[in-house]
């Protein structure tokens, strides 16, 4: 079955950096393109980064273009998300995420960004 688990996630201070990792199983993770969500405390959960199969096609949400950066190693089924000079605002859950037949979510992990 498809499994997805997030890790990287933490507390950090504004203007802070963190890594996160989503390893995948279960799908032919080389073929599938693949997608950061988070949701904030409150809020519809939202489309944050996608990553084509292949990572050479990205797409950012607006509010963290430069900032945030996306990537994938085929070979150990894992994406990564890249994030530098945190604000306060990217305080949520962040999930990765794949539609394979159907949309698969991880368990989410959880980045607060505060002083």
């Amino acid at each position: 079955q498809v499994q997805l688990v997030e890790s990287g996630g933490g507390l950090v201070q504004p203007g802070g950096s963190l890594r996160l990792s989503c390893t995948a199983s279960g799908f032919p993770f080389n073929s599938y393109a693949m997608s950061w969500y988070r949701q904030a405390p409150g809020k519809e959960r939202e489309l944050v980064a996608i990553s084509t199969y292949s990572g050479g096609g990205t797409n950012y949400a607006d509010s963290v273009k430069g900032r945030f950066t996306i990537s994938r190693d085929n070979t150990k089924a894992t994406m990564y998300l890249q994030m530098n000079s945190l604000k306060p605002d990217d305080t949520g859950v962040y999930y990765c995420s794949t539609y394979y037949y159907q949309r698969y979510w991880g368990q989410g992990t959880q980045v607060t960004v505060s002083s």
